[in-house]
């Protein structure tokens, strides 16, 4: 088929908005969180996806044992369109979501689904559910239009949370080829235009800062774990940032970050000096850095501040994930660029990001990834939403991927 003939079949998908309107809608309505987010994972959500996958030639489960979880599984499911040939090009998406946060920050429920205009909203509309349903289209049209290569669809667990239960967990049971191709749309722009190429290292860091309890009264007898911690943090947050300053302009932004996030509860009443302050850090680091040097630094920090104060105070590290990069060049990034140009008229170029996604895995694992989509980049934020045209025009180009051009 002609590339302007294919385009032509492409836009029939223009048709889709009520499928989109109603599956994306069901999807923001089961909540799907992992039980590190006081959730009971992704069963119920994943039951749905596979319920609407009768047009694929293959639907298999690769489910992953977690007892805390429904059922006792996560669930992750791959399914294949046939094309003329056994390579296979992989969209990768996640069933998962992360919490609403703060309620009175949403204008409506975040899980009951809203509809204004060309915005669908609640939370995980546009992470991970456009993703979901322009797969789900794109499917659709090629098991009506057989591609050149083989197409297949990937809906997995635990992306938020470490995807041990998901793509991880695919990786080891040896679903993938080695010539395959793979798309991971979890990230984008809202014209569409940039392909993630490359991730920062992620570290999550947890401080336990030690004082002496006492009454709020006798400052003079007690040793406020607060006041310490709150001090230690603005300080290693000015060391941190001078110390590791090296821009890299290929990402958005492009310099290391080291953000102060979540602090745990520490005393119950307000005339109470703490003796025990609990803190966390988000660092995403370039991969221009060895992130070991980096612990290494905190860790003398650290081992400095016991000296000074006298005081024990402890550092974890609760997550690191470093993945290389996939070359400018690649193959699937070259592709990419062209089907975006061809379908949707617009130059492409390639950036890295801060966030994480499956792409890293695959990334460590030696397949080259791009990640893209289009969206307005309201991932994890009050009010999330996803834009019907985006999903219709991405599963455009997810089609066109699959076809030899």
């Amino acid at each position: 088929m002609p590339s302007s003939s294919l385009v032509d079949s492409l836009n029939s998908l223009d048709s889709k908005r009520d499928f989109v309107i109603n599956t994306l809608s069901r999807l923001i309505e089961i909540k799907a969180l992992s039980p590190e987010n006081g959730g009971n994972g992704e069963w119920d959500k994943a039951e749905y996806v596979e319920g609407l996958l009768d047009f694929a030639d293959e639907v298999r489960r690769y489910d992953a044992e977690d007892e805390r979880a429904k059922n006792g599984l996560r669930p992750n499911i791959v399914a294949k369109i046939k094309g003329k040939s056994s390579r296979t090009l992989w969209v990768v998406t996640h069933l998962d979501v992360v919490p609403e946060g703060d309620l009175s920050l949403w204008e409506s429920n975040p899980f009951k689904a809203r509809v204004e205009g060309d915005r669908i909203y609640g939370r995980g509309a546009e992470d991970n559910g456009q993703a979901i349903v322009s797969t789900l289209l794109a499917g659709m049209f090629l098991a009506e239009n057989e591609p050149d290569i083989s197409f297949g669809m990937v809906f997995v667990s635990d992306e938020e949370t470490g995807s041990d239960y998901g793509i991880q967990h695919l990786i080891k049971e040896g679903v993938f080829g080695r010539n395959d191709l793979f798309v991971v749309p979890d990230a984008g722009s809202p014209d569409g235009s940039l392909i993630e190429v490359a991730e920062k290292t992620i570290l999550w860091l947890k401080f336990e800062i030690f004082g002496k309890q006492g009454h709020a009264s006798r400052p003079d007898t007690s040793f406020n774990a607060s006041r310490r911690a709150m001090k230690m943090l603005l300080e290693l947050d000015e060391l941190l940032h001078k110390k590791y300053d090296y821009r890299n302009e290929l990402f958005e932004p492009p310099y290391s970050t080291f953000e102060p996030t979540r602090r745990e509860k520490n005393v119950d009443n307000v005339n109470t000096i703490p003796g025990l302050d609990v803190s966390y850090m988000d660092c995403r680091i370039l991969p221009d850095y060895d992130v070991d040097e980096v612990i290494e630094f905190l860790e003398n920090y650290f081992e400095r501040k016991r000296s000074e104060d006298g005081y024990d105070c402890r550092m974890e590290v609760v997550q690191k994930s470093w993945s290389p990069p996939t070359n400018e060049d690649a193959e699937i990034v070259s592709k990419l660029k062209k089907a975006i140009m061809d379908v949707r008229g617009i130059k492409a170029r390639a950036i890295g990001i801060g966030g994480n996604t499956c792409a890293s895995f695959f990334r460590r694992a030696g397949f080259e990834t791009a990640v893209w989509n289009t969206s307005d980049e309201t991932a994890h934020q009050p009010n999330e939403y996803a834009r019907i045209s985006n999903i219709i025009e991405d599963a455009k180009v997810f089609a066109y991927l699959a076809f030899e051009r």
